[in-house]
């Protein structure tokens, strides 16, 4: 991964215009077509699968009109005065008719209707007229709402107060505020204390706020195709912007770093994008993730505001590896620091060099009493999260924000009526196996008005079919109270007994018993969520950083950090602290926080795991100082984890204040929790737990070493990939060798030391089992056992996929058994390699490698009477004598477009023909390796291949060494 971020990065760097255009393409492209496509947010808190879902679904098949949304038209008279009297009478019937008339209206149920439920309030001051939708929320669009907003003004204009509530007004509109551009202003004020360069403080805030704008666009054009919630695009552009900023922070911090020792412009962008940038490829990986993670749950709701903050999280890694090393092009060295600033002296600082920062300073404190300091962190979380203990979880109940019309309708309602009656219970009941429906529905209603808790229960009311009724149950309590749930449960509980007595099974539904259902759904999964997590955390990390103790001390300060952030945002947001200074109304918390929270939580604390503890592990490494290597991981990375500590926590916390009611407990949630996770958990509990770990932090089972994958998060691969091709690219050979052994390590063929120049060609002379086995080491086939080995500037073992790409090999014998004909042979090696983007066909390839076989049998000198039989697509390759196989084999491979190709003469090593053959049918630029029988005619292959630099190895002398 290492190498090819480190190609990205300099191809960015070099081509930086080209990427900045994508760039601006992709962001036109999607913003632009969101809006052509006028995507909608729309909330949907269906949830397949519990009782108030499938009885929505069993009402929307056997009874449509009462299956859709629903909505309230609430009046109410002046002071003293009746809803009764006549000009208000008047007005509301007149509402009602209007109401029935619009599109998209199943059915209306005014207060003075025959069948009107208990809809005029004990004073006769408020009433309300019940509006019911053809379909689900969803579904009902703009212009609907619009018209029935219309019909208010015939109540208004006869002296009513009017206002309109259901879940089919909840606000949906998408919006930011000045509070949010507060989070990105301090944002750059950290980044410019951090570098000191308005220039470098301006980059990661515009990767991020291009990568923002892509994703919202993106989330815009699937909200045209599916049901997007309004929180979904919030959601992601809080995280994307907070992550965004961050992930280019760590690679341009690196690249200032490297700048100021040095190094060249260029290669530093792309050591910084191969370094840091697999750092944040690794940790934008575990918030993706994570945040897809919450597909498991199977709430399709919280499955979109999942997939649309990974998608947000995936374009800041794409930005932050494409975009921002682009930009460092065109900064080219003007982002160095200026010698004798103090970013240049942190820079240059080392170790040793006397100069205690603010972080070598912290973690000396830390380490001189680390128990202690162990103990504090545990205990100032722990005591964060004892309210967590008491955490309500619901889903908004429908009140609004303050000002709208849907909350003073919620008002009036809960005023007039009482809280319960803006949440009513819908009890639907199976009435196919009654006889007497009426009689056992008014029986039924008596029981469900026993039930504590109950303030009204309406009448039975079947369908046209007669064989599903619905009963109308009012609680005493509001939509979110702890009671309302209580109060479901115990209908539910009278099922069985229903039942037994009436035989007509029940369920209960409706917008509350719906946000219940979703709520004990997201509760219950709520642990196993957070084992998931954990488990997905450990297992990373213990790749990542090959130890047992580091991974389970990560986990551990994550569920801290975690439930601290749970129960300080219940003590604020359900039990009321600081709710004034906040602007919160207190109230149960939103059902999906919990497992939100911990998804996004968790990517950002393994951010800061690895830019501490990588620096920690890559000092033990070459030291074996267990303290040592605590502060010199700690004091190079502490800087930079402040820096984005500080971005995430302004950015999320600017939605607190002002933001929506659903946005700003999530919020305050992450907020809180990135604060308590990088500077208790990480910045205090990690050194301080290591300490006391000793070198026992860096232990790892030898078994579970051999089978664990090496990521190289730190670059190691890459610097000693980097030192390899420096190597090859100082000798200008197609074919390097230094020391090479190849085969069996305990038994290998060589030492092999060679050099081919541009266009050369290589002769290896030896039995077959051996040059084959080199043959194929030098294709990229067999890995070198130990030496140096490159070819075509690609450095083995580390590029032997590059050289299998680049070198082809011709073996007669293995090509004849795997295809009958010329033309098979050669379709098959054209079909095998074409690129995509090439429009030849294999006919064209088969046609073109026979005339370079002809080409090559028809020479003048080289024996034409003996080759005057035509080869065809059709010859039988078996038919062909040694040379017409070769060619033909060496044709086939010649269809791969290769750089280089590997030519087994096997008993044709002595024959002038076949080595001038092989010359005129191998293009120049094409790099030759021939393998031969040890009494091979090296001065027949010498004539036939001039002008090409011929090398040649015999694999029966030792040392093994070719001419320079």
């Amino acid at each position: 991964m290492a190498l090819l971020l480190h190609r990205i990065g300099r191809f960015a760097y070099r081509r930086a215009w080209i990427v900045i255009v994508a760039w601006v393409i992709a962001l036109g492209g999607l913003v632009g077509g969101g809006i052509a496509l006028g995507g909608q947010l729309q909330e949907s808190y269906a949830i397949p699968g519990t009782e108030s879902q499938d009885a929505i679904d069993q009402l929307a098949a056997v009874f449509p009109q009462t299956a859709g949304a629903a909505a309230k038209a609430v009046v109410e008279a002046p002071e003293g005065d009746s809803v009764e009297n006549a000009p208000y009478r008047d007005a509301i019937e007149e509402m009602e008719s209007e109401l029935e008339g619009l599109d998209g209206v199943a059915s209306v149920l005014g207060p003075f209707d025959e069948y009107a439920g208990d809809q005029v309030s004990d004073d006769a001051r408020t009433a309300y007229i019940q509006v019911q939708f053809d379909g689900q929320t969803t579904d009902v669009t703009e212009d609907q709402l619009d018209a029935v907003l219309a019909t208010g003004d015939i109540g208004r204009d006869a002296g009513l107060e009017v206002a309109f509530g259901g879940e089919v007004f909840q606000e949906t509109t998408f919006g930011l505020t000045i509070t949010e551009a507060f989070g990105v202003i301090f944002a750059g004020v950290v980044l410019l204390i951090t570098f000191g360069s308005l220039l470098s403080a301006g980059m990661p805030l515009l990767t991020a706020l291009v990568g923002v704008g892509t994703a919202f666009g993106g989330i815009s054009v699937v909200a045209a195709f599916a049901t997007v919630s309004s929180t979904a695009p919030m959601l992601a552009v809080m995280i994307g912007l907070a992550v965004g900023i961050d992930y280019a922070l760590f690679i341009l911090s690196r690249h200032r770093t490297q700048l100021a020792r040095g190094m060249d412009p260029e290669e530093s962008a792309a050591e910084a994008v191969a370094t840091a940038g697999g750092a944040v490829v690794f940790a934008g990986l575990t918030v993706i993730i994570a945040l897809l993670g919450l597909l498991v749950v199977g709430i399709p709701f919280l499955s979109v505001m999942g997939v649309g903050a990974a998608f947000a999280v995936l374009v800041a890694v794409f930005g932050a590896t494409t975009l921002l090393p682009a930009m460092l092009g065109l900064a080219k060295g003007r982002l160095a620091p200026k010698p004798g600033s103090r970013a240049h002296r942190r820079a240059v600082a080392s170790d040793d060099s006397g100069k205690r920062t603010m972080g070598r300073r912290w973690v000396d404190t830390v380490l001189k009493a680390p128990v202690v300091f162990v103990l504090l962190v545990v205990g100032l979380l722990g005591a964060a999260a004892v309210p967590a203990a008491s955490l309500d979880l619901n889903l908004p109940g429908g009140q609004g924000e303050e000002g709208t019309s849907q909350r003073e309708a919620y008002d009036m309602i809960e005023e007039g009526f009482g809280p319960g009656y803006n949440g009513p219970l819908i009890v639907t009941v199976d009435i196919t196996q009654t006889t007497d429906i009426f009689g056992d529905l008014d029986a039924i209603g008596a029981r469900l008005a026993e039930v504590d808790g109950v303030a009204y229960v309406g009448d039975g009311l079947p369908n046209e079919t007669v064989d599903t009724a619905i009963i109308q149950v009012i609680p005493e309590s509001a939509p979110t109270d702890p009671e309302t749930k209580q109060v479901v449960q115990d209908i539910r509980a009278l099922e069985d007994d229903i039942v037994d007595e009436f035989g007509t099974p029940i369920a209960v539904t409706g917008y509350t018993a719906g946000s219940i259902d979703i709520s004990q759904r997201l509760n219950d999964a709520l642990v196993p969520f957070a084992l998931i997590v954990v488990g997905l955390s450990v297992i990373l990390l213990l790749v990542v950083f090959r130890s047992l103790f580091v991974p389970v001390k990560a986990a551990l300060g994550f569920l801290l950090s975690a439930f601290g952030a749970i129960g300080l945002t219940v003590a604020v947001f359900q039990w009321g602290w600081l709710a004034d200074l906040m602007h919160i109304e207190p109230g149960p918390i939103l059902s999906f926080l919990p497992i939100l929270l911990m998804a996004v939580l968790f990517g950002l604390a393994m951010d800061y795991e690895v830019f501490l503890v990588s620096g920690m592990r890559e000092e033990f490494v070459k030291t074996r100082d267990a303290r040592n290597s605590i502060v010199h991981g700690f004091q190079h990375a502490a800087r930079v984890v402040t820096a984005a500590a500080l971005i995430m926590f302004f950015v999320f916390f600017a939605f607190v204040p002002e933001g929506t009611g659903v946005i700003k407990g999530i919020a305050f949630a992450l907020a809180v929790g990135v604060a308590f996770d990088a500077f208790l958990v990480r910045m205090t509990l990690v050194p301080a737990a290591m300490a006391l770990a000793g070198r026992g932090a860096w232990w790892l089972p030898k078994w579970l070493g051999r089978i664990l994958p090496d990521v190289d998060i730190e670059g190691e691969g890459l610097r000693a990939h980097l030192a390899e091709s420096e190597w090859a690219a100082a000798w200008n050979a197609d074919v390097l060798a230094e020391d090479l052994l190849v085969g069996d390590p305990a038994a290998p063929i060589g030492p092999i030391s060679v050099s081919v120049p541009r266009g050369g060609a290589l002769v290896v002379l030896g039995e077959p089992a051996e040059r084959r086995l080199v043959a194929a080491t030098l294709a990229g086939r067999v890995l070198p056992a130990d030496g140096r080995l490159a070819v075509l500037d690609a450095p083995l073992p580390i590029d032997a996929g590059t050289v299998m790409r680049r070198v082809a090999i011709a073996d007669g014998a293995a090509d004849a058994a795997a295809a009958g004909s010329a033309g098979e042979l050669i379709a098959a090696r054209a079909d095998a390699t074409r690129a995509w983007y090439r429009l030849d066909s294999t006919r064209s390839a088969v046609e073109a490698a026979l005339r370079r076989v002809a080409d090559a049998r028809l020479a003048p000198g080289d024996g034409v009477s003996r080759r005057s039989r035509t080869i065809d697509p059709d010859t039988p390759i078996a038919s062909l004598d040694a040379l017409d196989r070769l060619l033909v084999t060496v044709s086939a491979a010649l269809a791969e477009h290769p750089r280089a190709i590997v030519v087994d003469f096997d008993g044709l090593s002595r024959s002038a023909a076949a080595w001038a053959a092989l010359d005129r049918i191998v293009p120049p630029g094409v790099v030759l390796i021939a393998t031969a029988d040890p009494d091979a005619d090296l001065d027949a292959a010498g004539a036939a291949l001039e002008p090409r630099a011929i090398r040649s190895i015999d694999l029966a002398t030792r040392p093994l060494e070719a001419l320079r």
